[in-house]
């Protein structure tokens, strides 16, 4: 018999083998492919014949691995048309490493058992009709958005709703933004249900992810806390998913296959006809706008635990403050910090920034320590004694000749949480402070930090939005926003909406157990009416507002962006190419086509980069035409094109 056969490569189409086996769809085989072997997946339609002659091959055996579901399959297809990527690619992100995993002897899986323990945590009235409200007892496909201040018990709500999943013996997926939230999650997780879930990202070692995706295909493993890539494990009887902070950017994949996490995870649903729970703060504004056209179900959460109030804020402003040479720090804040701790309120100042000074330069040349492969500035990172680009990852020391004389006199521009680190330090002295950004949380000791900072062992914070997001502080009353212009700049379409999902965040870190609780922002920014607006305790103001200028200027989510990246290492030869190449589609694509224009960042990793935008109806129009008419352009040598369908930012 012939088969299609889908393999995890840059290939729209399955190839069609031979097979002395039984095979039906979803079926993992290992297959020859060139002078290698592959593995496969039995596909839902063969190739369309291109009337070549060439021998067909034979399957070479069949894996001992549930198949995939067919509801799996659709999804992927659809993805793979979404997002104008080849059906292979969408395929090699259910796989691992290209590879199925075949089942394990169970008792390797037992760690990961479902036992769900009794627990004495009673829900408000508020958070019980909100659980009403989630309406999962039909198992149909529906989105519903738990919305709650921060501090609110929205976790404790949405564990109820998996718990019951669990119960029914399906599967649950609780989607988070960031590894780093993953490891505190785990233990709330623990606490509340008694059993251990599976843990997916990156970090995870080879031999962890082959078991769990083992036993997510054959059905050992319930419950799965995971980041983006998690979306795509092949789960046997997925029952729901929830996305915590369903606002947060990071759900955004930038890179390789790119995609939306918390979309992709509301398609996935869709086509599993299981229910999905998104749960934010403060809604991006589609998923505002989805719950005001009534697509969405949805529910809020008022009050605190505890009835914890909102910490009030208070505005420093410096341009009626002179700060001291070298100085971040007011003395007006200063002297507001030191009531806090004497208070034995913990503190926290936040500053955007990692690293020590975002922009060193020569005070005798002027010329600034930029990276050799990409258009931006390194930053100095003073623990680690160098500078780095954030983005290649490029080192270098501080060390330069100068080509005035002799060495380059140094100085820092700015700072950085390190900076801010080392004034606090000074202003400070015989207190215990840490550093909370990805370079410090990141590591092996950081579960270690958290239970310190947790148990109050650590009197101040300097941290950067990585605090936001989901860490339960219960000492922490005071928050100084270091210099809140420096995050409000930007060419940035939701520049606005991600600083009031931020300062939403971050103000809800302080005054969580009952104390009053106090953020002060130091800002240069007369306009005090921003402030106002991103600390409104009632964000959906703000983001009437927006949707309002978004409608106008016919912005998304009221209209489909996609962007196009040209990226070349010849500056002249991507110039022309990206005018031939848009006025080649110009006539033929569904949409408006803009630019083409240089990146933001116009070299990184060594390649130019230059942009086109398509804007078009809300349709999968516009995806089709960019699809039927890439592949009968010929790029150039060296030219590359990346498609960012609904992108997040235009760097």
């Amino acid at each position: 018999m012939k088969v299609p056969i889908l393999l995890p490569n840059i290939f729209n189409h399955p190839f069609t083998y031979e097979s002395d086996i039984s095979l039906k769809e979803g079926d993992y085989v290992l297959v020859p492919f060139g002078k290698s072997k592959i593995t496969g997946v039995v596909w839902d339609e063969f190739e369309k014949n291109d009337n070549r002659n060439f021998k067909i091959k034979k399957v070479l055996k069949k894996l001992d691995i549930i198949p995939l579901k067919k509801a799996t399959i659709k999804f992927l297809n659809w993805f793979s048309e979404y997002n104008i990527i080849p059906k292979g690619m969408a395929l090699k992100l259910v796989l691992l490493n290209s590879n199925a995993v075949e089942k394990f002897p169970e008792d390797i899986y037992k760690i990961f058992r479902t036992n769900i323990k009794k627990n004495s945590i009673k829900l408000s009235e508020e958070q019980k009709k909100s659980l009403k409200k989630m309406n999962i007892s039909n198992k149909k496909f529906r989105v519903h958005v738990l919305q709650g201040t921060t501090g609110s018990g929205k976790t404790m709500v949405y564990f109820e709703a998996f718990k019951d999943i669990i119960n029914n013996g399906f599967q649950g997926l609780i989607l988070l933004p960031e590894i780093g939230l993953t490891g505190e999650f785990k233990k709330k997780f623990i606490e509340f249900f008694g059993f251990t879930p599976a843990v997916w990202h990156s970090g995870i070692t080879k031999k962890n992810k082959e078991i769990i995706w083992s036993g997510v295909a054959n059905g050992e493993i319930k419950a799965l806390i995971g980041a983006r890539s998690s979306l795509f494990l092949p789960f046997k009887k997925l029952g729901l998913i929830i996305v915590d902070e369903e606002h947060d950017q990071s759900y955004k994949q930038d890179e390789g296959v790119t995609y939306n996490a918390r979309d992709m995870a509301i398609s996935r649903a869709s086509f599993e006809n299981i229910p999905i729970n998104l749960i934010t703060a403060v809604p991006s504004i589609e998923t505002y706008e989805n719950i005001k056209k009534g697509k969405y179900s949805f529910s809020k959460l008022e009050k605190r635990y505890q009835n914890a109030s909102l910490p009030n804020y208070e505005i420093i402003n410096l341009n009626f403050i002179k700060l001291e040479k070298q100085s971040w720090l007011s003395k007006k804040i200063v002297e507001k910090v030191k009531s806090h701790l004497d208070k034995n309120d913990q503190v926290l100042f936040f500053l955007n920034r990692r690293g020590f000074s975002p922009h060193v330069l020569c005070n005798k040349c002027f010329n600034s320590y930029s990276c050799p492969n990409c258009s931006i500035n390194l930053v100095y990172h003073k623990n680690k004694n160098s500078l780095l680009c954030h983005y290649c990852g490029f080192k270098s020391s501080l060390k330069r000749n100068c080509v005035k004389d002799g060495s380059c006199e140094i100085i820092f521009s700015g700072p950085g949480v390190e900076r801010i680190f080392e004034e606090v330090k000074k202003k400070f002295p015989h207190k215990k402070i840490e550093i909370f950004s990805s370079d410090t949380m990141n590591k092996k000791d950081s579960s270690k930090k958290l239970e310190k900072i947790i148990n109050n062992e650590v009197q101040i914070l300097v941290g950067t939005q990585l605090i936001s997001k989901g860490f339960h502080f219960p000492n922490l009353n005071c928050i100084v926003v270091v210099d809140i212009d420096l995050s409000s700049n930007g060419h940035d379409l939701r520049g606005a909406e991600k600083n009031l999902q931020l300062y939403h965040q971050l103000s809800g870190r302080a005054g969580r157990t009952g104390k009053s609780a106090k953020v002060y922002f130091q800002t240069y920014n007369n306009d005090t009416k921003m402030i106002d607006d991103i600390t409104n305790k009632n964000p959906d103001i703000f983001l009437e507002k927006e949707l309002e200028i978004r409608k106008k200027n016919k912005l998304p989510p009221f209209q489909r962006f996609v962007s196009l990246i040209l990226t070349g290492e010849n500056e002249n030869k991507l110039e022309k190419e990206a005018l031939d190449f848009k006025n080649f589609i110009e006539t033929k694509i569904d949409g408006r086509v803009l630019g083409p224009v240089n990146a933001p960042i116009f070299r990184l990793r060594r390649k130019f980069r230059i942009r086109l935008l398509i804007r078009g109806i809300k349709s999968m129009k516009v995806q089709n035409s960019i699809a039927k008419i890439i592949p009968n352009y010929k790029f150039a040598a060296g030219i590359k094109l990346s498609v960012d369908v609904d992108p997040i930012n235009f760097n």
